[in-house]
């Protein structure tokens, strides 16, 4: 099926004019555009809501509907009540997560790995589950309403399946497209540098596109130093099951801006959502900007990075 690029009428006629002339034009995409979501107080004010809608403003998202389904709702695209994920431990998961074999950080042979790494935990893969782009941002295992459910779909993106939502534009998606790091295949074909004349006016997503080999990322699934002589790491202050954090204001609860340890059954280990939390944590209190990138820390003066590591 030909996929259907989203080019404005003046791009157009900017490559008519072009080429009428011979000259050669030289277009590159908007590497660093301000979100127009202004993140604060709800994850429908943040990238994560992808029907692309909110209270004013905002991208308009007919844009995307060729290339997604819009449910509508924003928290459909990573959960359900019903009909969720089996496969994986998290909260009542909608999402599509393939079975992969990631390539993980020790496999650069680096000697400042001390601890073991296995597989990403549900904590990371439930992040993976878009930013490895394997599937669709849309592929969802039960979409709102009745009727829209396919058990297949918690393992393989099925696009039949997909195809047979009706967008609330009547703009209906004819591909799924997902971050993968082939810029031809999905959202960087617009969203890139690369992009050319087609990422006119798009942000560049290349930042969020992780792929399968997490070797050149921060550790995930590397299990957290025991405190001893030597080991440059700050002790997690309070425990429960399954989960060790930072408590740093005392209250023996895993508030969201406190960084956290999972132990999936390897022992206590880094995730992705040891650092970030994809809803949002507000700055500096109730209706603040949340953190940059969704972190759970602000990083300024490295604050992150030393919650856990002593230097």
């Amino acid at each position: 099926m030909t996929q259907i690029k989203p080019w404005s009428q003046a791009a157009v006629r900017g490559a008519l004019v072009a080429l009428m002339f011979g000259s050669v034009m030289t277009v590159s995409a908007d590497v660093d555009l301000p979100t127009k979501f202004d993140n604060a107080r709800s994850i429908s004010n943040t990238r994560h809501n992808l029907t692309q809608r909110q209270a004013a403003g905002g991208p308009v998202s007919t844009t995307m509907d060729r290339f997604r389904n819009d449910y509508g709702e924003v928290c459909v695209y990573c959960h359900t009540p019903h009909g969720s994920n089996a496969n994986v431990v998290l909260p009542l998961w909608n999402r599509t997560i393939k079975a992969t074999t990631y390539n993980t950080y020790d496999q650069l042979g680096t000697s400042t790995i001390t601890q073991q790494v296995s597989q990403p935990g549900p904590n990371s893969l439930s992040c993976l589950s878009c930013h490895d782009g394997q599937v669709a941002v849309d592929s969802v295992i039960n979409m709102p309403g009745a009727g829209g459910y396919l058990a297949a779909q918690a393992t393989v993106q099925n696009n039949t399946f997909l195809n047979a939502w009706t967008n609330p534009s009547g703009i209906d998606a004819t591909v799924h497209v997902g971050l993968d790091p082939v810029v031809a295949n999905g959202c960087l074909s617009c969203h890139s540098a690369g992009a050319g004349i087609n990422g006119t006016g798009a942000t560049d997503f290349a930042a969020f596109v992780i792929g399968t080999d997490l070797r050149n990322d921060h550790p995930v699934g590397v299990r957290f130093p025991t405190p001893g002589p030597g080991v440059d790491f700050n002790t997690p202050g309070a425990t429960r099951p399954g989960l060790r954090w930072f408590d740093n204001n005392g209250n023996n609860f895993p508030d969201p801006r406190e960084v956290r340890l999972y132990d999936s059954g390897e022992g206590f280990e880094v995730e992705c959502a040891s650092c970030h939390d994809p809803h949002g944590v507000p700055s500096a209190g109730v209706g603040s900007s949340f953190n940059p990138s969704f972190l759970r820390v602000s990083n300024a003066g490295s604050a992150v990075c030393l919650t856990c590591h002593t230097k």
